[in-house]
């Protein structure tokens, strides 16, 4: 427990630019608490303790907003920042050096059985508000971009985007941690495309306005 606390506060150091000392993040930060009764609850899921396990589990989201199912899978290094609104299906699958931020949902997509929830590589972050759903596979080193909802694979080093999410591909060097944590200059191709329709649409309409300019010139002079 020493070990993984350690970690943890050291991952939130890292990550977040407001956290001044790991004192402060241990005592107020809602995300560590979250992570802390997730470990107690699925300890006690292992060993079949069920009502006990979803007994602390709710008792953690009432305290933090934050709801982690307790048979779910959870690396070294979560973090989570802000947190509130965040669940975590019971058959979801996180690896390690993970950031998920306010609002995320890594749920189902029904009443299916076995596993129904979403696989996260390592080191993915998941911008505010996105939902990965149904049992898929978002790879090491991916982003999903906030309010993004993700409904098939995302690749590794990659960014998903959209409602239902695209994917939009990152050149193939490895991306530097302060363009990791950027959920904000990201591209969308579907709205560059729609600028570029628009673009083009108000062009052809000038060349129409000039075309009929052209044409009333020439009748007025015919006639």
């Amino acid at each position: 427990m020493f070990r993984f606390l350690s970690e943890t506060l050291s991952a939130y150091q890292a990550r977040d630019p407001a956290a001044r000392s790991k004192l402060e993040i241990f005592l107020l930060y809602p995300g560590v608490h979250a992570t802390i009764y997730y470990k107690i609850a699925h300890f006690l899921h292992r060993h079949h303790l069920r009502f006990l396990a979803r007994f602390v589990s709710q008792w953690a989201r009432r305290r933090t907003g934050i709801e982690i199912h307790p048979g779910a899978t959870i690396g070294r290094r979560l973090v989570i920042d802000h947190g509130m609104g965040i669940v975590i299906g019971e058959t979801a699958e996180l690896g390690d050096d993970v950031l998920l931020y306010q609002g995320v949902t890594l749920g189902g997509t029904g009443k299916e059985q076995g596993k129904r929830h979403p696989t996260i590589g390592n080191n993915v972050l998941i911008g505010s508000g996105a939902k990965v759903l149904g049992p898929v596979l978002v790879r090491d080193g991916a982003r999903v971009a906030a309010n993004a909802v993700v409904l098939k694979e995302v690749p590794p080093d990659s960014t998903a985007v959209g409602v239902p999410a695209h994917i939009v591909k990152i050149a193939g060097e490895r991306v530097a941690y302060a363009s990791i944590v950027d959920q904000i200059n990201i591209t969308d191709p579907v709205n560059e495309t729609i600028k570029s329709l628009l673009s083009r649409v108000e062009f052809l309409e000038r060349q129409l306005d000039e075309q009929a300019a052209k044409q009333t010139n020439e009748n007025r002079q015919e006639e």
